[in-house]
């Protein structure tokens, strides 16, 4: 019986970090140590040191029960470059307490590519959300207490936009009333939570250039509006710099290690489909300033994560991505074809090809529309027979575009040389990178470029609601920002269980808002929210823990 990735994880021979920091052109001076396998980095050396690597982006196809594997590909292409000789860094995210309990289980890989120690990273980490979800939970006690003390700034209790947030899967929380018990607690009135990497001091924090652009960053994030309308910010009622307090730590990425003993920063979470999907700023530019090449990855599929990579995070960052890895499995395009999950191990061609157009299509928009050299990339099953392997390969033939069998889960980084060899030809080639719209367009257009471009929808619908934000949003100054749109991950369309490569649909935006702080115009769309719940039989109710303080049951 094969091994699960926690027993996999728990037997690795970990290097002191110290030791995988001198892989990685790190002196003990520059660490924070957090026991004797994590550190923090502290990167003010490398504030003028000039970023010389060649950036990977790993993404995928719309993401299936079947699984995908893109941080497994990840973490196994980091140990392939590296086993070639090359100076590789990888940069992940860090995962959400609240997949880890729900559906999705953990985030650090699986197999024998996975970034260790496993059960840290997925549980509490050093206290990066904790921090963040305090931050964020401190702005709201202020916005509150402002209120209650006299409201010099006229805020409108029915117009705050600030939640409170937790980094759990809570459905008891997306809609509550608060502020009960008479007047001295405050003034009642509906609220709600986020979850934690919903939250727009996560978005900041992931896209700060450093601690002060961060504490900038805190302070033009909107909260509330005023009586008249006018938007409430963080510095209005002075809570900028107490909340960058309790970021100061948190900024700093973290070192961990592959389980080939190579060097990872995992750091900072925000979801894909509520949010940008993308790891810090920090840990991506300064991990481009060590090593030659560095391995990234987005949150769910192309149309969700890369697009926001590439849109924000790399216009905001100043990247220039030199290659895209598109991950898929043959077991995720029989299920894109219409297969059930549980007859996903029998050959079967016909499904394949009708499954193959969601490949494609995220295929064509990174090398049609972001002028991206990329590489198909299959994580391979046992199951997966030479005909549905070729007959994939055939098909992103035909569009120029070459197909590497990664075997990492089961071998590592011997598993992923293919993969890596085609990786550094691509990063030799050049490229002409674009972004898919300009942010001197309307909001309007900046929507509709993403849904037609990417998503291949015919147009963009507006609730009565969401047309009056839209021109509100314009108003207001906040026109020329660059777009997060808010979808389900499971199609390119809004609705989720349109699978494959659908056509003659349109995106309905029914609420848009500013994450100013962040710098983008949140789009919402179909029925996403940013507080998930747990499922019937949520990952929880398998994880325990031995006598002698072991973890089981994590995935």
């Amino acid at each position: 019986m094969a091994k699960s990735d926690i027993e996999i994880a728990q037997e690795a021979k970990m290097l002191p970090i110290t030791e995988v920091a001198k892989k990685a052109g790190l002196g003990p001076e520059q660490l924070e140590l957090y026991g004797n396998y994590k550190a923090k980095v502290d990167i003010h050396a490398f504030s003028n040191t000039p970023m010389k690597g060649k950036l990977i982006l790993v993404t995928a196809i719309n993401p299936t029960p079947a699984g995908e594997g893109k941080t497994t590909t990840s973490v196994g292409l980091e140990d392939a470059l590296c086993k070639m000789g090359k100076n590789a860094m990888l940069c992940l995210r860090e995962p959400s307490l609240g997949p880890v309990f729900g559906i999705k289980g953990g985030a650090a890989g699986g197999g024998y590519a996975q970034v260790v120690p496993m059960e840290d990273i997925n549980l509490h980490f050093t206290g990066d959300f904790h921090a963040i979800g305090a931050a964020n939970n401190l702005c709201a006690a202020m916005l509150d207490n402002h209120i209650k003390q006299g409201n010099t700034l006229g805020i409108d209790p029915r117009r705050i936009v600030w939640k409170r947030c937790v980094d759990m899967n809570d459905r008891q929380l997306r809609s509550i009333v608060d502020g009960l018990g008479g007047v001295a607690n405050g003034m009642p009135r509906e609220d709600g939570f986020d979850i934690t990497v919903a939250s727009e001091v996560m978005a900041c924090f992931c896209l700060a250039t450093d601690l002060m652009d961060l504490k900038a960053r805190l302070g033009r994030m909107v909260i509330a509006y005023t009586f008249d309308r006018k938007p409430v910010t963080v510095h209005d009622i002075h809570a900028e710099g107490a909340m960058t307090a309790l970021l100061k730590d948190a900024i700093k990425p973290n070192l961990v290690q592959t389980l080939e003993n190579n060097p990872a920063f995992v750091h900072g979470g925000p979801f894909a489909n509520i949010a940008h999907g993308c790891n810090s700023v920090e840990a991506t530019t300064t991990a481009l300033k060590l090593a030659d090449y560095v391995v990234t990855e987005a949150g769910f599929g192309a149309d969700l994560g890369a697009e926001k990579f590439l849109d924000i995070k790399s216009r905001y960052a100043g990247l220039h991505p030199y290659a895209v890895v598109l991950v898929a499995t043959v077991r995720a395009l029989k299920y894109n074809g219409g297969v059930p999950k549980n007859e996903l191990t029998a050959e079967n061609l016909d499904a394949v090809k009708a499954g193959l157009p969601n490949l494609l299509r995220h295929v064509s928009n990174i090398k049609d529309v972001f002028k991206l050299p990329v590489v198909v990339a299959i994580n391979a099953f046992p199951t997966d027979t030479a005909a549905e392997l070729r007959l994939v390969e055939d098909e992103c033939n035909k569009l120029g575009v070459n197909v590497a069998l990664s075997e990492v889960w089961a071998k590592g980084g011997e598993g992923g040389l293919a993969l890596a060899e085609e990786v550094v030809r691509l990063c030799e080639q050049p490229n002409d990178f674009q972004f898919a719209y300009d942010l001197d367009d309307t909001i309007a257009n900046k929507l509709n470029a993403i849904a037609t471009k990417i998503y291949h929808a015919d147009g963009v619908d507006y609730t009565t609601k969401a047309a009056k934000q839209l021109k509100e949003l314009e108003e207001q100054g906040f026109g020329k920002l660059p777009i997060c749109v808010a979808k389900t991950q499971y199609s390119f369309t809004d609705d989720q269980h349109k699978l494959g490569a659908p056509e003659g649909f349109r995106i309905t935006v029914r609420n848009l808002k500013v994450s100013a702080g962040a710098g983008f115009i949140v789009a919402l769309t179909g029925d996403i929210m940013t507080m998930p719940g747990l499922p019937k039989v949520p990952a929880a109710e398998k994880i325990d823990v031995t006598p002698d303080g072991k973890i089981v049951g994590l995935f």
